[in-house]
């Protein structure tokens, strides 16, 4: 790809793009939730809480969201990515990496030392890329028990 990558904030225009985007990696399209996280991350002017898009000189072809969150279960503040998506036409060019970059500085700006994620052990790709990133292992153990 020759076009120069450009990452920048999200706007609510970038809402559709992002459902779509999400929706390759989810199987699903959840236009209520994004909204929602739209609504929340953009209008509330919170600067813990981040996401960013990728575009090219034609599209937006990726996003990340993230956020600083404190003291859940005595944790120090720190940064948590939990959603990241690329268009399937650009992976393999960078452009996750950059994201993941960008959101570390500024998470890093305000203040964390530290980023985390969540994967599904099944995400093998995803996983993956986050361990290329440098992410390993964390200090915690996610527990979980099926509700009848």
């Amino acid at each position: 790809m020759s076009d120069q990558i450009t990452i920048r904030n999200a706007v609510p225009t970038d809402l559709n793009v992002v459902i779509s985007l999400d929706s390759v990696g989810t199987e699903k399209e959840k236009p209520a939730y994004w909204k929602d996280v739209f609504d929340r991350y953009l209008n509330a002017g919170n600067s813990d809480r981040i996401i960013l898009v990728a575009e090219t000189s034609e599209d937006v072809v990726g996003f990340i969201v993230g956020e600083v969150r404190a003291w859940e279960f005595g944790s120090p503040p720190c940064g948590w990515v939990f959603a990241l998506g690329v268009s399937t036409k650009t992976r393999e060019i960078g452009i996750g990496h950059l994201l993941f970059k960008e959101l570390c500085l500024r998470l890093k700006q305000a203040g964390v030392t530290s980023v985390r994620t969540m994967i599904a052990r099944k995400q093998k790709l995803v996983l993956s890329f986050f361990r290329s990133q440098g992410l390993r292992t964390g200090p915690y153990i996610e527990l979980e028990k099926q509700l009848d």
